[in-house]
């Protein structure tokens, strides 16, 4: 359950500081200057949370699906000679057709189209 905490700011103004914590999973915190935002928030995040689908939209903008391939193979595939061959074709093709997107724009609307 998100917290909302009121604090008072050197100016005398007020922001609220709200913080997720569930178990299993980082905790997530925000400030904002209204407590229908501070609430909001926290109740989005939960549920996204809850629901798998959250994740820090400024990493993930960082990063291009071709970085992740690039990790992929640098760090797990050594681990699988067997199968290493066809999971490089299959990941090379990944690689040329979306492979320039961020990690944040790739959606399943983006890999159905």
């Amino acid at each position: 359950m998100a917290a909302i905490r009121k604090r008072t700011t050197k100016g005398g103004g007020t922001r609220y500081h709200v913080q997720v914590r569930l178990r299993g999973h980082p905790t997530e915190t925000a400030s904002f200057e209204r407590l229908t935002d501070a609430r909001k928030w926290g109740q989005q995040t939960e549920s996204a949370i809850r629901e798998g689908r959250y994740f820090k939209t400024s990493e993930s903008k960082k990063h291009t699906l071709a970085d992740a391939i690039h990790r992929y193979e640098r760090d797990v595939l050594p681990e699988s000679p067997k199968s290493r061959l066809d999971k490089i074709r299959h990941l090379a093709w990944w690689r040329s057709e979306i492979g320039n997107y961020s990690l944040a724009d790739v959606s399943p609307a983006l890999i159905v189209e």
